[in-house]
């Protein structure tokens, strides 16, 4: 039985244009991930304003990449692609190089990639059966935020080891909470209800 509300409470105008202030500060997000290890692994691993620069330009463009598009009325497919993956990709590169110098555990780091994995083959499947792409819940942009602080707990603060149990706790719980809050849009979705 076909579902006649909107999952994401409003329907809002999606468009399909690749090039707009949005979309390429979402595509820098991707980018700046690289700059910070390479700078952190050249350095010995300390700290430098240049770092801590493109840490906070990551954690902005974040916030910003959203709120131009909705603000310009340029939200699009490809900015509904583009955000998630710039997070992913970002996350991804800098907790695989914090596993590989030893401040993250790899289960930790597996924990998410399976999650990630499952979020991703939901949205292709949403994405081959509709042709659209389904938006990020807010659960699972709080969970990135959450991941972040975990992340910038263990680079910055290495010492601080009641602080990372702390926020790996909440990461975990987080990510859990996201996982069945997308698998819960993810089967709306499949029973007929309408999303932007």
């Amino acid at each position: 039985m076909t579902k006649s509300y909107n999952i994401d409470q409003k329907e809002v105008t999606v468009r399909q244009v690749l090039f707009t202030w949005s979309n390429l500060i979402s595509f820098s997000r991707i980018l700046v991930a690289i700059p910070i290890i390479y700078l952190h692994y050249y350095n010995g691993q300390q700290i430098t304003w240049a770092i801590s620069l493109l840490v906070l330009y990551g954690i902005v463009s974040d916030y910003l990449d959203g709120y131009i598009a909705r603000q310009t009325d340029q939200v699009s497919e490809w900015g509904k692609v583009l955000d998630p993956v710039a997070d992913k990709f970002c996350a991804f590169i800098l907790f695989l190089y914090a596993v590989y110098i030893g401040i993250i555990p790899l289960w930790f780091f597996i924990v998410e990639l399976v999650r990630d994995a499952l979020i991703l083959s939901g949205s292709l499947y949403i994405q081959q059966m509709h042709g659209k792409v389904a938006m990020a819940v807010m659960s699972g942009k709080i969970s990135v935020n959450a991941l972040g602080l975990y992340w910038l707990s263990v680079f910055f603060f290495p010492d601080a080891e009641p602080a990372h149990l702390l926020f790996m706790g909440n990461s975990l719980a987080l990510m859990f909470f996201s996982f069945f809050d997308y698998l819960h849009r993810f089967n709306e979705i499949r029973k007929g209800v309408a999303f932007n």
